[in-house]
């Protein structure tokens, strides 16, 4: 009978790991996304509260609040934004692991390293999303604040 179908074992290996590894590339695409939406997110909110609170933030700092404290007060926004957002992850993310287990190779679901990485990963986010509202903040005239409205 003649030989027919000649591959190599490099080839072989590929053929049967091509659809996790296509999952696991895809699940990493919406991973990134959904990191990157919420960078967005958390900026936008807090912008939009910084905005809002301008002629507040002037009067802190005509009544003399130093920068620093404006800079905290609003990173501290951030941040309870980011403990929330990572409670109710925590809680989506046990709720899941059944489900997701089978997806997962040499990891388990509920892997402390992995969560408490992802939660570090989640507040350093917040935490840029958040300084860049807060730094514009500091920066506030209190004179032209208070003649706004």
């Amino acid at each position: 009978m003649p030989v027919t179908h000649i591959q190599s074992m490099a080839a072989i290996i590929s053929q049967s790991v091509a659809e996790p590894r296509f999952r696991t590339w895809l699940l990493s695409a919406f991973a990134l996304a959904g990191l990157t939406l919420t960078l967005i997110g958390i900026y936008g909110v807090i912008s939009y509260s910084v905005g809002q609170r301008t002629q507040e933030i002037g009067i802190r700092m005509a009544l003399g609040a130093q920068p620093e404290n404006v800079l905290r007060l609003i990173l501290g926004q951030g941040l309870r934004l980011a403990l929330l957002g990572t409670v109710t992850g925590l809680i989506g993310a046990f709720a899941v692991t059944r489900l997701v287990a089978s997806e997962l190779f040499g990891v388990k679901p509920a892997d402390p390293a992995t969560l408490i990485g992802t939660v570090l990963l989640m507040f350093a986010v917040a935490s840029l999303a958040s300084y860049i509202p807060a730094r514009r903040a500091t920066r506030v005239d209190p004179v032209i604040a208070l003649r706004q409205e």
